[in-house]
Formats: structure tokens, C-alpha cells, sequence
């Protein structure tokens, strides 16, 4: 299986191609229904991988969720790192549980993981606006946990998945916020790049198509339109140029995320002289992303390897 791959700087579209993408939905029904050969990875099959242990558990504050699991691979560093922000559709049954297979994969390729924690939707004092406090302060506690370990803070990529991948692109765009703003916080983790898996870097967009069905509407506590001044505030698309390098990743039979969203937003941030890349990976769904052995997983690697040695 391959990926169809646009790329380039500033020329305002950006083309991805894919086979049988106009009748995308028919197809991956079929697909589905039948537990054809390329019948897509579920959650169920994502829950089931190994959950490696973190070398450690680290609190950025006193709420439950807010912790991160921190993986340091073998050597003296310092080491680059990897932010990782799961997903889940923003809700509080997805934990960052069921991507330590993926860290632990990222951290033996010699890279450390700092993965997120946070409070979500269902959790006390999640959705708005603690999801966002919390990732922005978890992400920003790096700089707290790097005084006593062998962290290359020059060296940081944040990578998400899913509700993940919006949050992800949001704070490599946090700092563009007005100074002052709750938000954005007095010194935001500054970023080498971002990779978005699966993300919804639009929320109108993703709230008008049911992503997540009523997940944006209730994040944001009420629909887009009333909640013109928040969405400003948290959909990426809102604030660019988001100023570092972006790697957006789809598969091409993802059901809950529809690739369209990250092609459509390539081209709106390209347009304003961002730097992005889209690979549409064929034949995988939307959880493969984040699974180690996918197919999709040589071009997560190539993603973040080229914006850590960018």
C-alpha cells in the first residue's frame, strides 16, 4: 500500500489524488461488510495492542487527567521528543491508553515521548475550557521535566491523532494567539513542526459534516455560530499562518475523519504561506495511524523524522 503525497509552499491549493476517491463511501462499506482484505482497523482492534509501560508518570497539575506518561529512549541524549496528544473524539472514554503502543514505538526509534493527558469531555472541568488549558500547560511542563533529564527542547515535534491531531495543530498555533489570552499562556512551547494524524484542523467544517457527531457543539458549549469568538480562539484554520512546518497524514478509507478535511485545510494554509505536506495513506481507515505495524506507520515515521532533522 502507498500514499499520494502533495507538497510545496505558498502556491495557494494543493492537489491530492487518490484511486476511487468519488465514491470513497460505497467503497469502504463494501469493504467493511464484507471483512474483505482491506477491511479497516477498529477500535476494538486498536484497544487490543500492547500497552507498554512509561518509564514515568509525571503530574502538571492536580486534577486527574492532568498527567503525562514521559518514555526516554537508550543513550545520553539529549534527546529530540515527541509530543503525542491522543484522540477520541474529545470525550472522556478515550484515554492515552491506547496509544502507548505508539510511543513506545517512537521512543526505540530514539526519540522521546511526552504524551498528554487531559480532561475531556465527561470529565469535571473538561471541554471548554480546560481540554485546551490542559494542553497547553501539559505541553508547556516539558520545559520543568527537561531540567533533570537529557531533553532536546530545539528538537520538539507535537504529533496527534484524531481530536488529537486538531489539539496538536492548535498549539503550534497557540503562540500567534493575542498576547493576554488565557489561552495562550505567557511563553508557549515553541515547536520544529507538527503532524497531524487523522486531525480536524477546522471546526466549522467538522461540526457542519458531524465529525465526532455532536463532539465540536459540546467542546465549544454551543454550535459554531453562536460560539463565533471561541472558534476563533481554538480551529486552527482560523489563526493562520500557524508559522512552523505541518505534516498532515489520512487514510484513504477513514469513516470518521474524512481526509477531505486536512486536504481542504492544506490548501487554505499553503494559500497563506505555511509550510505543509498531506499524505492520503491507501487503504487504511483512521485507526491504523497510530498503530506501529500498519501500513500507514513508514509514512508516520517519515513525517516526524523530517520535520525533527528539518
Amino acid at each position: 500500500m502507498g500514499s499520494t503525497r502533495a507538497t510545496g509552499k505558498g502556491e495557494g491549493h494543493v492537489t491530492v489524488r487518490w484511486p476511487g476517491a468519488f465514491v470513497l463511501g460505497s467503497v469502504l462499506v463494501a469493504l467493511v461488510a464484507s471483512g474483505g482484505e482491506h477491511a479497516v482497523m477498529t477500535s476494538r482492534d486498536l484497544l487490543a495492542l500492547p500497552q507498554p509501560a512509561a518509564d514515568a508518570t509525571i503530574r502538571y497539575g492536580t486534577a486527574a487527567q492532568q498527567l503525562a506518561e514521559l518514555r526516554l529512549p537508550e543513550g545520553l541524549g539529549p534527546h529530540p521528543v515527541v509530543v503525542v496528544i491522543h484522540g477520541g473524539c474529545w470525550q472522556a472514554p478515550w484515554g492515552l491508553d491506547h496509544v502507548r503502543s505508539f510511543c513506545a514505538a517512537l521512543t526505540a526509534r530514539g526519540w522521546a515521548t511526552w504524551s498528554l493527558e487531559y480532561r475531556r469531555l465527561g470529565d469535571p472541568g473538561g471541554g471548554w475550557p480546560g481540554t485546551f488549558e490542559d494542553v497547553a500547560r501539559g505541553a508547556d511542563h516539558l520545559r520543568e521535566v527537561a531540567r533533570d533529564r537529557a531533553l532536546d527542547l530545539d528538537r520538539v515535534v507535537a504529533v496527534g491523532h484524531s481530536a488529537g491531531g486538531h489539539l496538536a495543530l492548535w498549539l503550534a498555533g497557540r503562540a500567534r494567539l493575542p498576547e493576554g489570552a488565557p489561552l495562550r499562556g505567557e511563553a508557549p512551547l515553541r515547536l520544529r513542526g507538527v503532524v497531524s494524524l487523522a486531525g480536524v484542523p477546522d471546526l466549522r467544517t467538522g461540526a457542519d459534516r458531524e465529525v465526532c457527531g455532536d463532539a465540536i457543539p459540546r467542546l465549544l458549549g454551543g454550535p459554531t455560530i453562536e460560539q463565533d469568538e471561541r472558534v476563533r480562539l481554538v480551529s486552527p484554520v482560523e489563526f493562520l499562518p500557524l508559522g512552523v512546518p505541518q505534516r498532515l497524514v489520512c487514510g484513504s478509507l477513514d469513516a470518521i475523519v474524512p481526509p477531505s478535511l486536512s486536504t481542504e485545510y492544506a490548501g487554505t494554509a499553503r494559500g497563506a504561506g505555511d509550510s505543509v505536506e498531506v499524505d492520503v495513506v491507501e487503504g487504511v481507515g483512521h485507526f491504523e495511524l497510530v498503530n506501529p505495524d500498519s501500513p500507514a506507520w513508514p509514512t508516520v515515521l517519515r513525517a516526524i523524522r523530517e520535520l525533527l532533522s528539518g
